[in-house]
């Protein structure tokens, strides 16, 4: 999403990935290039069962931490850079396992294949490669400071930004879902997400188109992020599933 950034981008080889916004590895739910336009809102042929008001659901959100599986897709001019996978704890202090990786497609040159494992005082990073010749885990500090991006915090800034942001309810996988859909200009994400609106103010970013969509208890089911970074266009796509108690994320076996 997603920064959606790794903790330790500068090791991805292939500039692109670090389109890749706001939950790659420090995701958190408390629960000069113009913006791409956004897309059409979706819309219901009838009511949704289930139906909440937005701002209740986002109270709850962050009252009780929660894992959490992502992932998100990267794209940039049309074509898929990267696909994120992996497990995380949410609504608390982040740990969790990712793996960042490129194409199939891609040539081994531009190809790009991350893991890491957060733990609660540690990150661990390691590359492998199609052949099998990686690197091993290499142990580094938490990167602290509040860099995480907080959902419920993107979602609160589009209730905030008015009632044409408010698409209303819609079904996600079988699931009661509110759809939030609006602008943010870089400097209002901020708040909610430092190291992003960092990254892409650096990189000619002025704002990002965003489709959200949340559940009753204020957990983000399924976040777009759209953006122009120096005339190509790029989005980050995410989604979140299978919800269930705090998990323990220990260091690697190998360390």
């Amino acid at each position: 999403m997603m920064t959606f950034a790794m903790r330790r981008s500068a090791v991805i080889s292939t500039a692109a990935v670090a389109v890749a916004l706001t939950a790659l590895s420090g995701c958190k739910d408390t629960s000069g290039g113009a913006a791409a336009p956004a897309a059409p809102a979706a819309t219901s042929a009838a009511p949704v069962a289930g139906a909440f008001d937005p701002e209740t659901a986002l109270a709850e959100a962050g009252k009780a931490p929660y894992a959490a599986s992502v992932k998100i897709v990267t794209e940039a001019a049309g074509q898929e850079i990267s696909t994120t996978t992996g497990r995380s704890n949410l609504g608390t202090r982040f740990t969790g396992r990712m793996e960042v990786r490129s194409p199939g497609a891609a040539p081994d040159a531009q190809a790009v294949w991350m893991e890491t494992v957060t733990t609660t005082d540690a990150t661990y990073v390691r590359n492998p490669t199609r052949s099998g010749s990686g690197s091993g885990w290499v142990k580094m500090p938490r990167s602290e400071g509040g860099n995480e991006a907080d959902y419920a915090g993107y979602a609160r800034l589009l209730l905030a930004t008015g009632p044409s942001e408010r698409k209303g309810m819609e079904d996600q996988g079988g699931t009661p879902a509110y759809h939030l859909a609006g602008h943010l200009g870089i400097d209002q994400v901020a708040s909610v997400d430092p190291r992003t609106q960092r990254s892409m103010k650096a990189k000619g970013v002025t704002g990002f188109d965003i489709d959200q969509w949340i559940d009753s208890q204020g957990r983000t089911l399924r976040f777009e992020q759209r953006m122009d970074m120096r005339g190509v266009p790029a989005s980050n796509k995410a989604t979140f599933g299978e919800f269930g108690p705090v998990e323990t994320f220990a260091a690697p076996a190998g360390d």
